[in-house]
């Protein structure tokens, strides 16, 4: 039943259909099995959506290439879906929990707890380095995990550092596993997909879209029991990332700066907002021993 459930899921998400529809049919039939025998008509009363759309959904349930295309994919990537034990406990307690995940590399890292994702500007200041190095690599030496969204900028930075100290990091994209972006980054990709894991909720031939980072931003800080802000601008998008993680209810760290520099203004902003300032990583430490390590309790 397990198996006929999870391919049912995955046939749904290959069809294109949104996050929230998939959630509807799995209220209206938990088991997935009634919805493929409705006609439109009858899609359009039980899931209380115009006919229009439930015409456009019952073709999408009715296309013959989508098992092949799940099987060959499954030969290339990992595919682990909400209904899969191995899916990480964490995500499941977030808002909007990814129905799906595809991944290459270690699995094994989801298992961990002591996680932190490490995030900041596409355009560091000189002293980001200095930051990392003093900040991040303690952590990285001392076994946690960092998760980051393989940008430009710091979050290339941080996943550098776990791999120069063959430390564990994941990378979460915001486009398919066959499209890596930004281009720039395939050997970085490969990698963390030789070290660590890359990670993404969407079609491996989805190729990216500007609405799309957002979207997986939830997934980074959703993973992690904290995120750190190496620097950000007063504006910055990384400041997306820290609302999804306080939606999360989880810590949000940021590292202080000159006043004179714009990548540091971010930062500034958020430690008068409540956000905890970092000094060092004992910081952080102290913090995981104090209250970290009951967070995954239920």
């Amino acid at each position: 039943m397990y198996k006929k459930r999870r391919y049912r899921l995955l046939y749904l998400y290959y069809c294109g259909i949104s996050r929230k529809m998939i959630r509807r049919i799995l209220q209206y039939d938990p088991t997935m099995s009634h919805i493929y025998f409705l006609t439109p008509r009858e899609i359009h009363q039980a899931l209380s959506i115009p006919l229009e759309k439930a015409e456009r959904l019952y073709i999408k349930l009715h296309q013959r290439q989508i098992m092949r295309r799940i099987l060959i994919d499954e030969k290339k990537f990992h595919i682990i879906t909400i209904f899969d034990q191995h899916y990480p406990i964490q995500l499941r307690k977030i808002p909007d929990s990814p129905l799906v995940l595809f991944a290459i590399g270690n699995l094994h890292l989801l298992r961990y707890h002591q996680i932190i994702s490490v995030i900041g500007t596409r355009h560091p200041s000189k002293e980001a380095g200095q930051k990392i190095e003093h900040i991040v690599k303690p952590l990285i030496l001392n076994d946690w995990v960092i998760v980051s969204g393989m940008a430009i900028g710091i979050d290339s930075m941080a996943h550098q550092a776990a791999l120069e100290e063959n430390g564990m990091t994941i990378a979460v994209l915001g486009s398919g596993l066959n499209h890596i972006y930004p281009i720039r980054n395939r050997p970085l990709y490969n990698s963390i997909a030789k070290q660590g894991l890359v990670m993404t909720e969407y079609l491996p031939d989805t190729k990216p879209k500007p609405y799309q980072f957002p979207e997986r931003n939830r997934i980074i800080s959703g993973l992690s029991y904290a995120t750190l802000v190496i620097e950000a601008t007063e504006k910055s998008g990384t400041l997306i990332t820290v609302d999804q993680a306080l939606d999360q209810g989880r810590e949000v760290y940021a590292v202080p700066g000159s006043p004179y520099l714009a990548e540091t203004l971010g930062c500034h902003k958020l430690i008068q907002e409540g956000a905890k300032l970092v000094k060092n990583s004992l910081d952080i430490e102290m913090d995981w021993e104090e209250y970290g390590k009951k967070w995954l309790q239920p």
